[in-house]
């Protein structure tokens, strides 16, 4: 879109991906965190923009995250849509499955663990199982590239430090959530992620009231608040004197 653009003057404002974490703090309240952390990962069969990708939960609470993130996820019903009880529905398009499954498959083939049995309504096709792995590492695509399907990765931290780094360690930069009963904690981490919103025991939010926007490959620019007004218009001054006869 750049390189069309280029010698036309038009402005630009580019979404172009995203890989959002979420880190789960030691003292963060466990069930709402993990509530909010997966449906933020399935929701829409993981086809949202700031959708969680990958979560960091620091070790002393890595394994009922786990538990509680996968009782949540073999309970969903997946099939039609527009049927009352499905819970997740299918992926846009059959090609945007093949890569999510490629990424599950390569990350299994590299040593990740997955804890989502394949339902009975995965044909293969659009319909696929929501998956939960862990034994994930960085060095799988999974925990890099954009996956925008129902999948995520879930790793134990010992620190802010180690958990900074693996959030950073993307080249996308569109929102982080945090976890944590404190307020300046949070803000601490947050300072020190490379994305363009942060969020604070809550995901995949919007307010009018504040820009949305993105660093890295995500793509420049930003929608909402008066930053998105003075991104969609043209600014024109008048310089206006009145003379006397």
């Amino acid at each position: 879109m750049e390189r069309a653009a280029a010698g036309t003057f038009t402005g630009l404002g580019l979404e172009l991906g995203g890989k959002d974490p979420g880190y789960v703090m030691e003292d963060a309240d466990l069930d709402a965190a993990v509530a909010t952390l997966i449906d933020g990962a399935m929701f829409n069969s993981g086809q949202c923009c700031c959708g969680i990708e990958r979560i960091y939960v620091h070790e002393s609470l890595f394994e009922a995250f786990v538990d509680k993130a996968v009782a949540i996820v073999e309970g969903y019903k997946l099939g039609n849509p527009l049927a009352a009880d499905t819970d997740i529905g299918p992926m846009a398009n059959i090609r945007f499955a093949r890569e999510v499954r490629a990424q599950i498959d390569e990350a299994l083939a590299a040593g990740a663990k997955a804890h989502i049995a394949r339902k009975p309504e995965d044909d293969g096709g659009a319909y696929l199982t929501p998956q939960i792995l862990t034994r994930v590492t960085h060095e799988m695509r999974v925990m890099r590239d954009e996956s925008f399907g129902p999948v995520v990765g879930i790793m134990p931290v010992a620190d802010d430090e180690e958990a900074i780094r693996l959030m950073n360690d993307s080249r996308f930069g569109l929102t982080a959530s945090l976890w944590t009963a404190d307020i300046e904690r949070a803000q601490r981490v947050g300072d020190r992620i490379e994305t363009g919103t942060v969020f604070m025991n809550r995901a995949d939010y919007l307010d009018p009231g504040l820009c949305w926007t993105g660093c890295k490959d995500t793509g420049r620019g930003g929608g909402l608040s008066v930053i998105g007004y003075h991104n969609l218009t043209r600014p024109k001054s008048y310089y206006l004197k009145k003379t006397t006869t």
